[in-house]
């Protein structure tokens, strides 16, 4: 299945390592690149199309509260929270999201001494079924980066993994090809 061509028309905004962005404007990518260890995290509601694209770090603010307070979208929780929040206030609603991750490679840690992105990817999961929130699609671990695109105008979310020459779909929601 054929990824999106942009047309020209779509403004690119990219969310760097420890930040986030959310959106209802239908022109919009957002773009995070170097998923390694990092968790990108997108939530998508079809109903109000309002779409926002998460970059964490690490799993667990406790292990640096002064810096959480500094920059929470470092962590997953406190910068999922922070996420959700965001989108609410652009209508969204938790029960209608669906919601696509990417990255939690063993990146530089070949022997899983550190196991980051494992932590990161475990520590996600718990935070989703406490807050009753369903995982659409994911593509984790592994030992390569990955780059990812949200199609605020559909919902599609694209993933470009190093060392292979093509995008493809986590979640695909357009009826386009």
């Amino acid at each position: 299945m054929a990824v999106p061509i942009l047309s020209g028309f779509e403004h690119k905004v990219v969310v760097g390592i420890a930040d986030f962005a959310v959106s209802n404007n239908p022109s919009v990518i957002l773009t995070t690149y170097s998923l390694g260890s990092c968790l990108g995290i997108s939530i998508y509601d079809p109903v109000v199309k309002v779409a926002g694209l998460l970059h964490i770090m690490l799993p667990d603010s406790s292990i640096d509260t002064a810096k959480a307070a500094r920059s929470p979208a470092m962590f997953l929780d406190t910068g999922f929270p922070m996420l959700l929040k965001a989108a609410a206030e652009l209508r969204a609603e938790s029960s209608r999201l669906q919601i696509c991750v990417a990255g939690g490679a063993q990146i530089m840690d070949s022997v899983g001494f550190f196991n980051i992105g494992k932590r990161n990817h475990v520590m996600m999961m718990d935070l989703l079924s406490r807050n009753a929130l369903r995982l659409k699609a994911e593509e984790v671990g592994g030992m390569v980066n990955r780059t990812m695109h949200v199609h605020i105008s559909s919902g599609d979310v694209v993933l470009k993994v190093s060392g292979n020459p093509k995008e493809s779909y986590l979640c695909k929601n357009s009826t386009t090809i």
